[in-house]
């Protein structure tokens, strides 16, 4: 059996741990360069895993990494398709690309940033693909905008359909990796001739895992079921009772499983609802 590489704990275990550094070169290489060798070397920046705390993110970022030209990577896996989660993608970016100056250094010295962003959910119906990648551009004449300074990547795991027999690419086998790990009980022939998914497979196997870290996968495991069931049940009821007061009960259904847990601004910007909202939630 193999961890969840899609909850937080599981993902930054595999791809940001301080052994993980060939299994992260491959895979951004994969999902960014198109499987070209165009990444020879990078840092794993703050390579700790979160804190074990069930159902909460040290921070929004699962990894990331300095290239060894100087551009930042930042990754995230992200499984709820929270509110205004586009807004939070773009803010991180745009945060990772400011805060690289320090007090007195012009803007010269400033790398570009890549964000990285995996969803287990759709979030662009109107393509076809499961990749897709954005930059500034003016908007008439589509000209880019200082090309390659901010560049957003994003990977859709429910449009990949492919099975393992089917694999090709060394992009297609890291996203089955992503997709299917959890479920699978050997790792695929068609993926085990790639080291570095051959090494990611052997982090992510419960047989090397202390009963303390599987407890504390299965809790977070079932805290995004439980999450994925809140939502699923609010647009239930919003069939009945209005699309929007449905929306609105899951996610106070999902605040209240929070308030033991985060503070009410970190909960706020999980669900959606105001800060006064949350407060009164908990007062209640």
């Amino acid at each position: 059996m193999f961890i969840n590489p899609k909850t937080d704990y599981a993902f930054k275990k595999i791809f940001g741990s301080s052994e993980s550094k060939d299994i992260l070169i491959s895979f951004l290489n994969a999902l960014i360069y198109n499987a070209q060798p165009i990444i020879e070397d990078l840092e794993i920046l703050n390579p700790n895993l979160p804190p074990k705390i069930w159902g909460l993110k040290d921070t929004y970022l699962d990894v990331k990494a300095k290239l060894n030209d100087g551009t930042l990577v930042i990754i995230e896996m992200q499984v709820l398709n929270v509110l205004s989660f586009d807004k939070r993608v773009l803010y991180n970016a745009a945060k990772t690309y400011a805060f690289q100056l320090q007090s007195g250094e012009g803007y010269r010295m400033l790398k570009p940033v890549i964000a990285l962003t995996i969803t287990d959910f759709v979030m662009f119906p109107q393509f076809e693909d499961y990749t897709s990648r954005f930059v500034y551009k003016e908007r008439t004449k589509n000209v880019i905008y200082a090309d390659g300074e901010l560049d957003l990547v994003f990977v859709e795991l429910p449009k990949f359909k492919k099975e393992a027999s089917q694999l090709e690419t060394l992009t297609e086998k890291w996203i089955y990796f992503l997709k299917f790990a959890r479920s699978l009980t050997q790792v695929p022939n068609t993926m085990d001739s790639i080291p570095e998914i051959h090494h990611a497979f052997e982090i992510a196997n419960e047989a090397n895992l202390t009963r303390d870290e599987i407890e504390d996968l299965e809790r977070r495991e079932q805290f995004i079921y439980d999450q994925q069931g809140a939502i699923a049940l609010g647009r239930e009821e919003g069939r009945e009772e209005g699309r929007e007061e449905g929306e609105k009960n899951a996610k106070r259904s999902i605040a209240r499983q929070l308030l033991d847990i985060l503070d009410d601004e970190t909960i706020s910007q999980t669900t959606g609802l105001s800060v006064e909202e949350i407060r009164d939630l908990r007062s209640n």
